[in-house]
Parts: structure tokens; C-alpha cells; sequence
């Protein structure tokens, strides 16, 4: 053994530059969450059209979108177990699978409770597919630019939502809405086998798993390395207790900080949801037209991707849970401004936008910052369940939106209640402290560890 290479392949990942590949798998998850992204929107786009197909009333759409949401938040918590077991690759090709099948079996439904159903199992998909691939683009990027391409990955999201409106405003006239489905469907399908083909397995999932030498060295030279036949590849990782993998999350100094990430989270969507499904009614009640109102809230998505980049950047090269905390604090004072001085359309306007930059910014820091925070052998467990816990902040926000403008009624009271979770993310998360836990070597055999150590001091 002494003879051997050794790789430890974190390092060897963050000492080289960024490959052409690694640019693709990027390129590919990016259109992933596209697709994602669309799906997750596509009902509201063809909600009117569905009511007046089937003569439904509003409060019979109702479940429709929640089973969805609820499909989603269940989606996550299994996907996470799963991939930790049986890799990234395997679970979110078949998330892709699970929700571009079910999107298209959706497009034949023929009663709102069939509907329902549907949009439940797309919805179990939809919520493994994002932390999925949050987590393997967060394997195979280098620590110095990971925070920047997580978040541009996740940017598709957004671009993804919003394409969607204009892919419906065409479709809808001309085909209905079942073809509105039907493309959300069908093209995700039709990547599959190049998904198959060309996106890698986790480097470093493989070699927590003890996979063959042979599948880790094929996997990094593709990155542009050469290795001997005699290579051994290593990860310097955390020791972790043989036990149900949510029950991880709180082992070995892990639960401080999964709370915080689950708070934190949570607090985020309740404010995200709550303005993007209510933000147009919210406006419309203080003599907003609509036309201008449905503009305004599109304002909100763009800062979000605006955002997202910004504090991506950022968080590359400052401490990154001070960068998630700041935005999430001017998040609050934008809306506390709003709240207090109950500004026109021009200046709402403009302040939608810089909460959109800040709060969907600093939310989408939190893909970045929640892989980093994991080991290798939980990182999915943990991404995921983060999903999952925070999206009962989005299913609670959407829920209780019409309650709490019938409680507080008047356009700037909701703005000054939507500053307080905000401003309570950017308090959590800057408690957020990294685990104290015992390193390890994984990926070789014990009786090799006395090698291993004299050729690694002598590196």
C-alpha cells in the first residue's frame, strides 16, 4: 500500500480548476430544475382554464394545488434516506421520472379528485428532484466557487417558473390546457437516457460506499484526472453512528445546527408563499389594477434570481451565514418600510423587487450552505429533510394567506406581519455553528491505516 497513490477527493476536487465537465453536470441539473421549476408553477398557470372546463369553483381548486405542495414536502423526506443509501444519480433519475410521468398522466385526469391525486405523485417527485441535485452539484464543485454555481443552478428554478407563464399564454388558446401539461411531461422524459448517459454519480458518495477504484477514478477523469491502476481513493469524513439516518441529523453535535437550517428554512417559504400567492390580492385591495399588480409580483421572482447570484458570490468569499442573515434582515426592512409608510405603486414596486433580491436571495443561499454543513454519508438526508420540514412553512403560509387578510385587512398591515419571520431567519441562522466531530478516513481498509498515515505526512 505504501507504494500506492493516495487521493483524498475533496482536496483533489477543490485544488483543480473547473472542468468542462463539471460544466455540463451544472448545465444538465440547471435544466432539471427548469423542468422542476415549471411543473411546480404549471397549475397556477392553468388554473382559470381547468375552472371553466369542468365548472369547478375556486374553493374546489383548492386541494388540487395542496395535494401538491404536500406531495413536495413528502417527496423530500424520502428522497434524502434514499439517495444516502443508494446514491444521488439512481434516486433523482428516478424523481425525474416520477414527476415528468405523473405531469403527463395528469394532462388525462377527468375529475378534480383524479387531479388531486395526480398532482400529489407529481409532487413526490418535484420535491426529491431539487435537493438532489443540490446535493451532487455540491460534490463535484470545488469549496471556493460552490456557494456561486449552487446557486446559479438553482436560478433555473426561477427561469423555470417564469417561462412557464409565457409557454401557457401560448399553449392555452391553441391546445388547452392538458398540452400546458402534457410539455412538462413529455420533454423530461425524452432526457432520461441522456441523463443516464452522461450524469455521474457523486465521487464522493462512492467512495463512503467502498465502491470499486476502478468507478471513482472513471468518474474524476472525466474532470481531467489520470490515475494508476494501484490508486487508492480516500475522504477525510466525520465519524458517524450506525443508525437510522434521520436520527443522524441530530448525533455527534448535528442538531443545533439541523434546527437552525429547518427554522430557518421554514421562515423563509412562509414568507416567499405567502407573497407569491397573495401578493396581487394583497395590492388589488388598495385600488392596484390588475395588469400592474400581476407585474409586480413577477418583479418579486426577478429579484429572487438577481438575488440568488448576488449572495451566491458572496458567500464565496465572506463567511456565509452573516451574508444568509444580512439579506434576510434587509429583506425585513424593506417590507417593514412598506408596512409603515404605505408607499405608491411606484415604490412598492421597486421594494417587491429589493425583497425578492434579498429574501429569495438569501433562501437560496441556504442550497449552498445546507450541503456544506452535512458530511458526505448524510449530506442528502440532511439537504432533504431541510426541504421537506421548511416546506410545511410554505403549506401554513398559503393556507393561512386569505385568513390573515381578513384579519388584518388593508394593504400595509401583511407587509409589517411578513417582516417578523423574516427578521426571525436572519436571527437563527446566524446562531448556525459548524459540528465538533471526530475525523476519519473512508474509503480504505483498516489494516492499511498505518501505511496510509506515513504517506500521507510524508504529502
Amino acid at each position: 500500500m505504501s507504494n500506492h497513490e493516495i487521493v483524498d477527493v475533496k482536496e483533489w476536487i477543490d485544488s483543480r480548476p473547473i472542468s468542462g465537465y463539471q460544466w455540463l453536470v451544472l448545465a444538465l441539473c440547471f435544466i432539471i430544475i427548469m423542468f422542476d421549476g415549471y411543473d411546480a408553477a404549471v397549475m397556477g398557470f392553468i388554473a382559470p382554464a381547468l375552472i371553466e372546463d369542468w365548472g369547478m369553483s375556486r374553493a374546489e381548486m383548492g386541494p388540487i394545488l395542496g395535494c401538491a405542495m404536500f406531495g413536495v414536502a413528502l417527496g423530500a423526506l424520502i428522497a434524502g434516506p434514499w439517495s444516502d443509501r443508494f446514491g444521488r444519480k439512481r434516486v433523482l433519475l428516478l424523481s425525474i421520472a416520477c414527476f415528468a410521468s405523473f405531469s403527463l398522466l395528469s394532462a388525462f385526469a377527468r375529475s378534480p379528485m383524479e387531479m388531486a391525486l395526480l398532482r400529489f405523485l407529481t409532487g413526490l417527485g418535484l420535491g426529491a428532484v431539487m435537493p438532489n441535485c443540490v446535493t451532487l452539484v455540491s460534490e463535484y464543485m470545488p469549496e471556493r466557487r460552490r456557494s456561486l454555481m449552487i446557486t446559479l443552478m438553482y436560478s433555473g428554478f426561477n427561469i423555470g417558473s417564469g417561462l412557464g407563464g409565457f409557454i401557457a399564454a401560448g399553449m392555452l388558446p391553441n391546445y388547452g390546457w392538458k398540452a400546458v401539461l402534457c410539455f412538462g411531461g413529455i420533454i423530461p422524459l425524452m432526457m432520461l437516457p441522456l441523463l443516464v448517459w452522461i450524469l455521474p454519480e457523486s465521487a464522493m458518495y462512492m467512495v463512503v460506499r467502498n465502491s470499486p477504484r476502478e468507478k471513482i477514478a472513471a468518474a474524476l477523469t472525466r474532470l481531467g484526472g489520470q490515475f494508476k491502476a494501484s490508486t487508492a481513493f480516500v475522504l477525510n469524513a466525520p465519524v458517524i453512528p450506525k443508525q437510522a439516518p434521520v436520527l443522524q441529523l441530530f448525533s455527534r453535535g448535528y442538531a443545533r445546527g439541523t434546527v437552525v437550517l429547518w427554522t430557518t428554512y421554514f421562515m423563509g417559504l412562509f414568507v416567499i408563499y405567502l407573497l407569491n400567492g397573495w401578493l396581487p390580492t394583497i395590492m388589488r385591495t388598495g385600488g392596484v389594477s390588475l395588469e400592474r399588480a400581476a407585474i409586480v409580483a413577477g418583479l418579486f421572482q426577478l429579484g429572487g434570481t438577481v438575488g440568488g447570484l448576488l449572495v451566491g458570490s458572496l458567500m464565496d468569499r465572506l463567511q456565509a451565514k452573516y451574508v444568509i442573515g444580512s439579506f434576510y434582515f434587509l429583506g425585513c426592512c424593506s417590507l417593514l418600510s412598506q408596512g409603515i409608510f404605505g408607499f405608491g405603486p411606484e415604490v412598492l414596486a421597486l421594494l417587491v423587487f429589493f425583497s425578492g433580491v434579498c429574501i429569495n436571495g438569501a433562501q437560496t443561499g441556504l442550497q449552498a450552505f445546507s450541503p456544506a454543513y452535512y458530511p458526505t454519508e448524510m449530506r442528502a438526508t440532511g439537504v432533504c429533510w431541510m426541504h421537506g420540514i421548511g416546506r410545511s412553512g410554505a403549506i401554513l403560509s398559503s393556507s393561512l394567506g386569505g385568513v390573515l387578510l381578513g384579519v388584518f385587512p388593508g394593504q400595509t398591515s401583511i407587509f409589517i406581519i411578513l417582516s417578523l419571520p423574516a427578521l426571525l431567519a436572519a436571527i437563527v441562522i446566524t446562531r448556525h455553528q459548524k459540528a465538533r466531530v471526530q475525523q476519519q478516513m473512508k474509503g480504505i481498509d483498516l489494516n492499511d491505516l498505518p501505511a496510509l498515515s506515513r504517506t500521507m505526512n510524508n504529502r
